[in-house]
């Protein structure tokens, strides 16, 4: 925290107004993710966390090409405009998250993109881009992680049948 430093009429300091306030440590509060979660989104996701607060409007921009980095990748949808991107997985997500998923797009355009009368400013608060970020992260584990873990529980239950079998095949 920063405090302006003034003077009492005595000259003894004391400490004024608040200037400024900041976290120190951690300098986000970006969640670690596997490596295998492709870089190019954790970028994007970690410098989304890191401006938050400095500027949510920006925040929400990197949210947007956060998720349509997710669409992209793991989806395999064909790079086009994010409403089409969003539209081509509507059947494949249930209408809730569809629904949220949308909303990144909404609030993210805000930023991205001016509106037609320059004197209309929509601001993106701190708590709406923490919003964004929030589905960020939950798409992140549902999609990426969730699937990493089925897919290596499955790999154990097939080494182990091939390993009963080979067992049970075993001449003594």
């Amino acid at each position: 925290m920063l405090h302006e430093r003034t003077q009492d009429t005595l000259g003894n300091r004391k400490t004024g107004e608040l200037v400024k306030d900041w976290q120190l440590m951690p300098s986000s509060n970006a969640k670690a993710f596997p490596d295998y979660i492709p870089a190019p989104i954790l970028d994007d996701y970690n410098e989304a966390c890191l401006i938050r607060d400095l500027s949510p409007k920006a925040s929400a921009i990197l949210s947007r090409r956060c998720l349509q980095g997710i669409l992209r990748n793991f989806w395999d949808v064909k790079p086009k405009r994010l409403v089409d991107e969003i539209e081509s997985i509507k059947e494949r997500v249930n209408p809730l998250t569809w629904d949220a998923i949308d909303s990144v797009r909404k609030i993210g355009n805000i930023g991205a993109h001016m509106e037609k009368d320059i004197n209309v400013i929509v601001d993106v608060e701190p708590e709406e881009a923490e919003l964004l970020l929030n589905l960020i992260e939950m798409l992140l584990e549902d999609w990426y992680i969730l699937r990493e873990e089925r897919k290596n529980r499955l790999h154990k239950i097939v080494q182990t049948g091939k390993q009963k079998h080979a067992d049970k095949n075993k001449k003594p």
